[in-house]
């Protein structure tokens, strides 16, 4: 089978030719037909995040079950099917009371602890693979199907962390990528107002593509614009928005939000590379200001994400499409920020 390899952090990715994986007992390998490629990944690659090397990435993906190891029972060749994301046990109190992206056996991440999707088939076990439910059209938008367990599940359970109701102001901050050009489409599904925060023309009228109501544009004379927490209140008649979501979660962002959000807000950390920012406690006290930290998502929210889909509530937004072989063009972008909403590689078509 052919997979994009990186043999170490900060280094391109090597095409290889390598023997289709047989499953061991409880796990199962599927052929993939689509795999999402993000930021997340990029920290990955260039050595920003852990990963356990040379490696396979990618998660997000649109897949058939190929074979099944002994054992194994809920699963069977030819099933469609996607990856969770999360290395979990099953067993400890987290997992068994519905909060396994918190799991406290935690094994890591696919494509990044083990070996993903970038290649012809993915071997995992057999509990990271979710079955597609019926009436998902997954042959006929399989980028878009298989980026639905991150573009649009983390968005999905940031509106619940976030208690997102309807006639609520929301504010993205990195609205024009992969998540937070997906985060609007789940916002306004919501019934949110949603102001899309990012940096240039292209990316805001993006966001306004997609349904954002108002756009601020965070550079100024090749700069960070100051007056961003200005803007955000003006455009909410003085108050702020209720809500701030952050895909970015620098120092320079989390301080901003912090500043432009209504009393009683709520601002949403996903993400970044774990900048240390500044905050007044007297600020989360006269202002009951809620700090809220979002980690992935559950299984049973990853499903919810997908019947939304099958159901033709939301459309994720893919953006750019990459031959498997291109990967390393697809995260040049990555690194550059510049592409435009989520990116998938197209690596086999269904007959």
């Amino acid at each position: 089978m052919r997979a994009m390899v990186v043999e170490k952090p900060g280094t391109p990715f090597v095409l290889k030719e390598l023997p289709v994986p047989e499953p061991g007992p409880g796990e199962a390998v599927a052929k993939v037909y689509t795999c999402g490629a993000g930021l997340t990944l990029q920290h990955v690659k260039a050595g920003r995040s852990a990963g356990k090397f040379p490696l396979i990435m990618g998660h997000e993906v649109t897949a058939i079950i190929s074979a099944v190891g002994a054992g194994v029972s809920g699963l069977k060749e030819g099933d469609a099917v996607t990856i969770y994301f999360y290395l979990t046990c099953g067993t400890c109190p987290s997992c068994t009371s519905g909060r396994e992206n918190l799991c406290d056996n935690f094994g890591g991440f696919v494509g990044r602890q083990v070996d993903g999707a970038y290649a012809d088939y993915v071997k995992l076990p057999a509990r990271n693979f979710l079955k597609l439910p019926d009436g998902l059209n997954y042959r006929q938008m399989p980028g878009e199907v298989g980026v639905v367990t991150d573009a649009i599940a983390t968005p999905y359970k940031v509106i619940r962390r976030a208690r997102i109701q309807p006639g609520d102001t929301v504010a993205i901050f990195g609205a024009g990528g992969g998540l937070g050009s997906n985060m609007i489409l789940t916002a306004k599904w919501a019934g949110a107002r949603v102001i899309a925060v990012d940096r240039g023309k292209d990316k805001l009228d993006l966001a306004r593509q997609l349904g954002a109501d108002e756009v601020v544009d965070v550079l100024h004379n090749d700069g960070l614009n100051a007056d961003v927490p200005d803007q955000l209140r003006a455009v909410t008649d003085g108050r702020g928005p209720e809500v701030s979501i952050d895909f970015v979660s620098s120092k320079w962002t989390t301080e901003t939000s912090l500043a432009s959000i209504a009393k009683g807000g709520r601002h949403v950390v996903l993400g970044g590379g774990g900048d240390v920012f500044s905050a007044k406690t007297a600020e989360f006290l006269n202002r009951e200001l809620e700090l809220i930290g979002s980690r992935y998502c559950t299984r049973e929210q990853v499903m919810g994400s997908l019947q939304l889909v099958a159901d033709g509530e939301i459309t994720p937004y893919v953006g750019e499409h990459f031959r498997l072989e291109d990967a390393e063009i697809a995260h040049e972008r990555l690194e550059q920020g510049i592409v435009m909403g989520r990116a998938v590689l197209d690596i086999n078509s269904f007959d």
